[in-house]
C-alpha cells in the first residue's frame, strides 16, 4: 500500500494527508484471499459484516455491562481499576470537553469469562493462528489471541498512538456503537516521534489538534482512516501505527494474530527481550522459535492445500491449526492462562 499523498487528497488535522482505508465485504472475502491479499502483504483492510451471529451484537451495551456486572472491579488501563458500574457511568457522561475513561486492558479469559459465550462463533478473520499452537511457550500460547474488551465514550480515546508488541497483527471488531480508527504505515515511523523509552509508542498525544511546533514532521505523514460500525472488523498489520476514538459510546473486542508473515519480527523482538536477561537464553529462544517456525509453516501449508490429508493425519492440525475451521472454539470454555498477561 502506497503512502504517497496525491495532490488532491484531503488533509487531516495538522496538515497530514488523509486516505480512506480499503473496505471489503465479508461476503466477498474468503479467508484464503484475506490471508493472501492482506495478512501476507501486511496490508490493512476493513471487513464489513465480519461477524453477524454473535450474541454480543444483540446484548452488549454499556447499560448491559452495568446491570450484569455491577460493582465488579475491572481493569481499565495499566494502572487503573474501577467498579464496572462506575466505569460505565463515566463512559456515558464522557464528552469532548470532559473525556471519560477508556477501557483497553480487560482480557476476557482472565477477567470476564462470563462474557465469553457472547463472542461465539469466533471471528474467522481474527483467528490467532500461531498463538493457538500448543508448541508455543506458555507466555505466547493464547488460542484466544489475547481477546480483550474495549469500551469508551465520546471524547475518550485509546491513550496513545502505537503499534502492537511482539510484532503482532491486530484485529478489532466493533460490537456496539461507532468508532474511528486512524493508522499510519510503518515507513512513516520516523515522522511520528517514537518514545525513546517505548519505541512502539508515539509522543504525539493529540492527533486531532496536534502541536506542530513540537511535532512538525507529522504534517508529512499519511494517515489512513475508517469508521467501524457493529459487526465490522479492521485488520491492523504488524508495525502499523494506530489509535482509535469512539464517535458514540462504543464496545469492541481486540485479538492478535501471529503467523509466517510476521514470525521473523516476533522472533527478533522476543530474542532481544531475552538478551536483556541472558545471552544463552536469547540463543536458546532463537533456536527453538526458528525451528518451530519451520514446522508450523509446513503444517499450515498442508492444511491450506491438502485439508483432507491434514485432518486424517490429525497431528498437523493439533500442532498448528491454520484457521478457525481446524481449531477448537476458544470461547467455549475459559482458558487456563498460566502466565498472566502483562
Amino acid at each position: 500500500m502506497s503512502s504517497v499523498c496525491h495532490v488532491d487528497a484531503p488533509k487531516a488535522a495538522g496538515g497530514s494527508c488523509s486516505q480512506p482505508l480499503e473496505t471489503v465485504r465479508a461476503a466477498d472475502l474468503p479467508y484464503r484471499r484475506f490471508l493472501d491479499d492482506y495478512v501476507r502483504l501486511n496490508r490493512p483492510v476493513v471487513v464489513t459484516g465480519a461477524v453477524t451471529d454473535w450474541p454480543a451484537l444483540r446484548k452488549w451495551t454499556p447499560a448491559y455491562f452495568k446491570e450484569r456486572f455491577g460493582s465488579k472491579p475491572v481493569a481499565v488501563s495499566y494502572q487503573d481499576t474501577m467498579p464496572f458500574d462506575q466505569f460505565v457511568d463515566g463512559v456515558m457522561a464522557s464528552d469532548d470537553t470532559h473525556p471519560g475513561p477508556y477501557m483497553f486492558r480487560l482480557f476476557l479469559h482472565e477477567n470476564l469469562p462470563e462474557a465469553l459465550p457472547d463472542v461465539i462463533p469466533q471471528n474467522v478473520y481474527a483467528f490467532p493462528r500461531r498463538y493457538a499452537s500448543p508448541l508455543m511457550r506458555a507466555q505466547w500460547r493464547r488460542p484466544d489471541g489475547y481477546l480483550k474488551l474495549l469500551i469508551g465514550g465520546v471524547g475518550s480515546k485509546f491513550p496513545v498512538l502505537h503499534f502492537d508488541g511482539e510484532n503482532a497483527h491486530a484485529a478489532i471488531t466493533e460490537v456496539y456503537g461507532d468508532k474511528e480508527f486512524v493508522m499510519f504505515p510503518p515507513e512513516d515511523g520516523p515522522l511520528l516521534y517514537a518514545n525513546p523509552k517505548l519505541p512502539n509508542r508515539s509522543l504525539i498525544d493529540n492527533l486531532n489538534e496536534p502541536d506542530l511546533q513540537r511535532f512538525p514532521l507529522l504534517a508529512k505523514a499519511t494517515r489512513y482512516r475508517a469508521v467501524l460500525r457493529p459487526g465490522d472488523m479492521v485488520f491492523v498489520p504488524s508495525r502499523w501505527w494506530h489509535t482509535a476514538r469512539p464517535l458514540t459510546p462504543s464496545v469492541s473486542v481486540c485479538m492478535n494474530i501471529l503467523d509466517g508473515s510476521n514470525w521473523a519480527g516476533f522472533v527478533n523482538e522476543t530474542c532481544a527481550d531475552a538478551l536483556k536477561q541472558s545471552a544463552l537464553k536469547a540463543h536458546l529462544y532463537r533456536v527453538y522459535l526458528t525451528s518451530l517456525g519451520g514446522v508450523l509453516t509446513a503444517v499450515e501449508w498442508l492444511q491450506e492445500h491438502l485439508p483432507r490429508v491434514a485432518r486424517t493425519l490429525v497431528v498437523p492440525v493439533w500442532i498448528g491449526p491454520a484457521s478457525a475451521a481446524f481449531a477448537h472454539e476458544p470461547s467455549a470454555r475459559q482458558l487456563k492462562i498460566t502466565v498472566p498477561t502483562s
